[in-house]
């Protein structure tokens, strides 16, 4: 902690029967610690515990097996903060949320919570929420009712329509939505006719999903945490678990404890989670593709990659070890700082010493080569066989509560739900799920060519609006901004979003806190037309949600909504009926008293989202699950076959669970693994990316390579090779096409009744071709190779380039990052930037190298945990790490005042300083959680009253600067360059 809080207000929660309470009663003042160190519980607690008379302890019990509290009922939900996905045990009487627990019961966090997971009760009852909607009235923040606030709103959104096209509307959700929210705020985007429809995973795990997807088929995390234990090496890279994801790390301890296993951490900082580290490796930010491919050098000079492995399922190793070639020990330790014996240490363990597996998060993700870099790490695991096993994979630790889930049902810029695309096909595909005709949603659109149009990523909303028309591929900038459940303070760039924020003509956020674009719309100068919509929490919601393993959890409501907030589903009604396309968009879809229903979405959900095995798990298995918890293995997660609700299941049925809920599939717990039969789990690596590659030879001819596995495939399989994806013609050329039932043929002919035969796994409404082929032991989207040469990507190999802002002046000649371009329906200029930097001498005048991250107090734009008393006491400072050397420098003392300055705008920060030696000299590093000031101007006047956050800082985007991966949009909040002094 920076600082610790010694007084605080007095608080009812704390009085009751405590001696604490008593004596702040009296007016002592007393708080906690002081209480505990005056008690002697500080320092003796055994020895107080010893004077108690065995009457006054209770014993001590495993399980909560019911209310502790007569006439109390229990509910169970899940965690709202990061996606390790806890489930949390609520005790409620007569309406109100009175107690709290871990479940001892589930799997993953088993009877544990971090701080935040052990304060989100107060998320419902806290006293700072919004209560009922408000508008600015001439830069007052005014009353309004639901009605009103409704029917101005959409009165305003018809006419930026009329005027200016429909996608002049960005429609920005949220990862803390549940999946039903989720889906139905793409919904919505798709029936107002845009695909400017966005969320967090933009910022966070974009690059995950593309970078891995075009590696092995899927954009998710491989194993799970559970898993992990049986790893017996495990290497971070762009992770810091210890604080971010606390009680996942749990079991990455367990691996470590149990398995006597290698814990290795690359990082720029010593981190918390680097603390547990076997081996630390300190490395220079925005270097992770020679950190791994220096890895790699010795895997290959040695011979450890798993040769038969890349034989039979890996396509393009010639063409990466070229590049891999190229960083030797010399050439890797002058880019990144890592000496060259260290790192073949860590390669041999992680090559021969297995399993293995790599951990990564928005510390390799938050880069302009964040896609590259994900492949990187995908390859390493390709080339030593660290895939499709028990303890190996990519475990890619995702960080908001259903951020995975928000992404799979295609809340997102380039696809429609579950990744399929925006080809007319996709279309096609969801409006026969939605029963909505296909013409009518070209209709909708200000040009039919924008229906197969990626969007404008949220990276860069502002861009959308304060370029040149000219320079923004659609009919208009971006004129207003529709925002439900997601912080501005975690975009970067943020004096652009402030000139952003003036030029909007309409800006609604709901939300349960207003969030900073309520307090720097203000002070952007807004006065007019923003509206504030107090939105419940999920708490309040019922629904499914996916944590960072793939598995769905059903949360239960705890309480209904308090004040006058509203679930996510219901603003989302009241929208779509305003805007005159509800019955359509609702067609399936029961409303109760107002709400929809949340089992009635999953169940459409299920009925499209065969792409992704999103459709085995109805709601009735979900419930199951959580009703059953105890019954599923801490280890496998499997569930006892003969369990008559449960039987067989892995917990949570994480994706792909394939066919209707009828067919039973388990789940998969491990992607990819050939190891298991398809219904007990087993995969293979999917051949999206077609069946043969023609290569170009030395002497001019080509030759055609297939893309199919070579002897490989999932166990019980009847085809022994690699085979494509199955459609209704694969299947009649087995003679599988007779074990289709006739309500399923008759499903399929009316898919495509001109040419049934091109229906496939993924369009077939009845899930019989899923069916038939899992019957016959085969994966229905086919048996493929992985990649390590992406010819799709821009970087088809991954290779090191330098950031836009770096300190490394001297490298940016051999290592420049890609040439300008359009990208996303704007101009990506990184080039440019980087170029000019170099030429003005940036790095002389900014010689700092700047990061940021995550402190375990606090998540994401941090409006809801600063406002959380018992968090808020925790960290009560935006600060700023700097090295002892460098702050010796500066004259700058440890917890002094200091300004930091960036590379842009002319961006200033007033924050603490934190002397440490965590960052290495030329290093310094910032929380990403803080708001609510300004250039040292404190906002929180311009915060509805009574709802400004406890705690109050600057944010870290205040100064990190340009930076876009070309292939996502991801923003590079990892690695710019800044300047700091003392104030």
């Amino acid at each position: 902690m920076l600082i610790k809080k010694t007084q605080r207000q007095n608080s009812q929660a704390m009085r009751q029967g405590s001696a604490a309470g008593a004596l702040a009663d009296r007016g002592q003042g007393l708080d906690r610690r002081t209480f505990m160190r005056q008690s002697g519980l500080a320092a003796g607690g055994l020895a107080v515990l010893n004077t108690l008379s065995p009457g006054n302890v209770r014993k001590a019990e495993a399980a909560m097996a019911g209310p502790l509290t007569s006439g109390a009922t229990v509910r169970k939900s899940i965690c709202t903060h990061c996606a390790v996905g806890c489930t949390v045990t609520a005790e409620v009487l007569n309406g109100v949320w009175i107690g709290q627990e871990p479940s001892w019961d589930s799997p993953i966090n088993r009877g544990s919570h971090c701080a935040k997971g052990a304060s989100v009760r107060e998320l419902v009852h806290s006293d700072r929420r919004l209560r009922y909607p408000m508008k600015l009235v001439n830069g007052q923040w005014t009353r309004t009712s639901w009605d009103t606030a409704i029917n101005e709103i959409g009165d305003k959104l018809l006419q930026i329509r009329e005027k200016s096209g429909s996608d002049s509307v960005y429609w920005l959700g949220s990862a803390k939505m549940t999946n039903e929210g989720s889906y139905l705020f793409r919904k919505l985007g798709a029936y107002w006719g845009t695909n400017n429809t966005d969320h967090q995973a933009r910022i966070c795990h974009s690059t995950t999903v593309t970078g891995v997807a075009n590696t092995w088929g899927y954009g998710a995390m491989t194993n799970n945490l559970n898993d992990m234990r049986n790893a017996k090496t495990l290497v971070y890279i762009g992770s810091n678990a210890a604080e971010a994801h606390p009680v996942g790390m749990q079991h990455m301890l367990e691996s470590k404890e149990l398995n006597k296993g290698n814990f290795i951490v690359f990082d720029p900082r010593m981190t918390r989670t680097a603390a547990h580290a076997t081996e630390y490796a300190r490395i220079r930010p925005g270097t992770d593709i020679p950190v791994l491919y220096g890895m790699m050098w010795h895997i290959l000079k040695n011979g450890w990659e798993d040769k038969e492995f890349i034989r039979q399922r890996v396509y393009g190793f010639d063409d990466l070890r070229k590049e891999v070639e190229k960083w030797n020990p010399e050439e890797t330790e002058r880019v990144t700082g890592v000496p060259g014996a260290q790192m073949e240490r860590i390669a041999k363990m992680f090559a021969t010493e297995k399993p293995a597996t790599l951990i990564w998060c928005m510390g390799q993700t938050q880069h302009s080569v964040g896609t590259a870099n994900v492949r990187a790490s995908c390859i390493a695991l390709l080339m030593t066989g660290n895939i499709g096993k028990s303890g190996t994979g990519a475990n890619i630790l995702r960080g908001h509560d259903n951020v995975q889930g928000a992404t799979d049902v295609g809340l997102d810029i380039v696809t429609l739900p579950f990744y399929y695309g925006l080809a007319e096909g996709a279309w096609k595909h969801w409006a026969r799920v939605w029963e909505t005709d296909f013409e009518w949603f070209k209709s909708r659109f200000d040009d039919p060519k924008m229906m197969n149009t990626p969007g404008i990523p949220l990276t860069r909303w502002f861009d959308g609006v304060n370029l040149p028309k000219n320079d923004v591929a659609q009919k208009d900038n971006i004129r207003a901004m529709f925002v439900q459940g997601h912080a501005s303070n975690s975009i970067t760039r943020i004096p652009e979003s402030m000139k952003g924020l003036k030029a909007l003509e309409l800006l609604v956020i709901a939300d349960p806190h207003p969030t900073t674009w309520a307090s720097l719309s203000v002070k952007a100068g807004r006065n007019n037309d923003t509206y504030v919509l107090p939105v419940a929490t999920q708490f309040e919601c019922k629904g499914s949600r996916v944590a960072t393993g793939r598995q769905l959890q059903w949360g239960e409501q705890i309480v209904k909504p308090i004040f006058e907030s509203k679930d996510d589903l219901e603003v989302m009604y009241l929208t779509a009926k305003k805007l005159g396309f509800a019955d359509k968009m609702f067609k399936n879809i029961k409303i109760e008293n107002g709400v929809p229903s949340a089992e009635d979405i999953l169940r459409e959900i299920n009925r499209g989202s065969w792409s992704t095995g999103y459709c085995g798990q109805s709601p009735e298995r979900l419930k199951a699950h959580m009703k059953n918890q105890a019954k599923f293995d801490l280890v496998t997660t499997r569930a006892p076959k003969d369990d008559p609700e449960v039987g067989g299941d892995y917990y949570g049925l994480p994706w792909p669970c394939w066919g209707s809920p009828e067919v039973r599939h388990p789940g998969t717990p491990l992607l990819y693994n050939t190891h298991l039969a398809v219904m007990d789990g087993g995969g293979t690596f999917r051949p999206r990316f077609g069946l043969e590659r023609e290569e170009k030879l030395p002497d001019g001819t080509t030759r055609k390579v297939s893309l199919l596995a070579d002897g490989s495939y999932s166990k019980d399989s009847e085809i022994k090779d690699g085979y494509p994806e199955f459609t209704l013609a694969s299947l009649k050329k087995l003679g599988w096409d007779t074990d289709l039932t006739e309500a399923e043929m008759a499903v399929i002919n009316k898919v495509n009744p001109a040419s049934p035969d091109t229906v496939s796994w993924s369009t077939d409404l009845s899930g019989g071709i899923q069916r038939v082929a899992m019957k016959h032991g085969c994966v229905p989207y086919g048996n493929g190779k992985a990649r390590m040469n992406a010819w799709s990507l821009p970087d088809p190999i991954p290779v090191h380039r330098e950031p836009i802002y770096t300190p490394r002046v001297e490298l940016v000649s051999k290592y420049p990052t890609l040439p300008d371009a359009k990208q996303f329906r704007l101009p990506n200029i990184g080039f440019s930037v980087q170029k000019a930097a170099v030429e003005k001498g940036i790095a002389k005048q900014f010689p700092l190298i700047l990061s940021s991250g995550r402190l375990v107090e606090y998540e994401g734009g941090g409006e809801e945990t600063r406002t959380n008393p018992w968090l808020a006491e925790l960290q009560q400072d935006m600060f700023i790490e700097i090295s002892t050397a460098d702050a010796a420098d500066r004259g700058i003392k440890d917890g002094g005042w200091v300004w930091v300055t960036g590379a842009e705008n002319g961006s200033k920060a007033r924050m603490k300083a934190l002397v440490t030696e965590r960052v290495g000299k030329g290093v310094a590093w910032m929380p990403f959680h803080f708001g609510g000031w300004f250039e040292g101007n404190d906002l929180r006047g311009n915060y509805p009253k009574g709802t400004d956050p406890i705690v109050l800082g600057e944010s870290a985007n205040t100064i990190t600067t340009y930076g876009y991966d070309p292939a996502t949009g991801m923003q590079e909040p990892k690695v710019t360059l800044c300047q700091i002094v003392a104030a």
